[in-house]
């Protein structure tokens, strides 16, 4: 396994540690429901530096971005961020990722940790063009502070960056750091649905800035979050996780990720279409119990419709709730369904999502 740059840090916070996509990663530091809570109600602070960053240069670099994702990138202006996806030539989701546009012909893209090697691979497979393109995913530490005080932190980290001074959605920008005079990579991005930041740092920088937020944190009981919250967090708000509710055997379309696939030419493009058979839904359970990936659906005869692919208890909403594939004909909000759940078949409804 890798090790993260923080990885004693972790341990001197008696972080739970466990393997993730390569990484040895915290995954609690005290409890994931009073973690989840204190990002929603509060702020947290997350390490979640084993995601990947490919920057992509030159004359040409927009032409191939064009080429591997859905979106339409051509609209971004320096200072955007854009989420997008990449297709196989069946039109299954290679991986979900953010697009930055760095400069007038220079962006960053940021992926999923246990992709980086394939979408390397798969990007360089149609690399072409005039430009460079460089894997820069073992230089950077990625840290997410997220919550409504995140801004006020954040005011106090970086001279430039004014408290009220409200960052678009999906934007960037670079902000000082005060003791060092370092620039660094904020956005306004994050994972949990409840606003804030991510913060894009060099290794060797990496240990200073996570130690500078968690003092000046301290004011407003800032709490360090493990993958355990991230995850309740991300499906009370209907994100999709790759490998679970995305995979290379999955659509945009089924995934209800239309929104960002656009009218332009990308590899994968002519196997893909709105005429789908499944969808992804959102349920709640109507009985006791919590559906778990792999769990099969079952309509209201028993007969199998699709399956879970993420589930949780909610702490926010205190029900349990989950995503999953099931036929078109059952993805009608207010449809009951069954969740086979060991010997179990307990009840459940399709729900609008994001679920809070």
């Amino acid at each position: 396994m890798k090790e993260l740059i923080l990885n004693n840090t972790h341990n001197s916070l008696n972080a739970k540690m466990m393997e993730f996509a390569g990484y040895n990663m915290p995954v609690r530091y005290s409890s994931d429901k009073e973690e989840h809570l204190a990002v929603r109600e509060n702020v947290g602070l997350f390490d979640v530096s084993h995601m990947g960053q490919f920057f992509i240069d030159g004359e040409e670099a927009l032409d191939l971005i064009q080429l591997v994702t859905t979106n339409d990138a051509s609209i971004l202006k320096v200072g955007d961020v854009q989420y997008s996806c990449m297709l196989n030539d069946k039109g299954g989701i290679v991986d979900d990722l953010l697009v930055y546009r760095l400069a007038d012909k220079e962006y960053m893209l940021v992926v999923n940790a246990s992709n980086i090697e394939k979408d390397w691979n798969h990007i360089k497979k149609y690399d072409t063009f005039n430009c460079g393109v460089t894997n820069k995913s073992n230089s950077y530490s990625l840290f997410a502070l997220q919550g409504q005080n995140a801004e006020k932190i954040m005011s106090t980290f970086a001279d430039c960056f004014d408290e009220g001074m409200n960052m678009k959605y999906y934007s960037w920008k670079y902000i000082r750091d005060r003791m060092t005079g370092l620039d660094i990579l904020v956005s306004a991005t994050g994972y949990t649905g409840a606003g804030g930041y991510e913060i894009y740092v060099p290794n060797n920088e990496a240990e200073h800035i996570w130690d500078m937020l968690m003092v000046i944190g301290e004011l407003y009981d800032i709490k360090p979050i493990g993958l355990g919250a991230r995850d309740t967090l991300r499906l009370e708000k209907g994100f999709c996780l790759y490998g679970n509710d995305i995979d290379d055997s999955t659509t945009p379309y089924e995934a209800g990720l239309g929104w960002i696939v656009k009218d332009k030419e990308f590899i994968g493009k002519d196997k893909i279409t709105k005429d789908i058979s499944r969808k992804l839904v959102g349920f709640k359970m109507l009985d006791k119990g919590i559906a778990r990936n792999g769990y099969s659906i079952l309509d209201s005869e028993e007969n199998i419709i699709g399956n879970v692919t993420s589930g949780t208890i909610s702490p926010s909403l205190n029900e349990a709730i989950g995503l999953g594939y099931v036929s078109i004909d059952n993805a009608k909000i207010g449809t009951k369904i069954n969740i086979q759940i060991r010997k179990k078949v307990v009840e459940a409804e399709v729900t609008k999502f994001p679920f809070l």
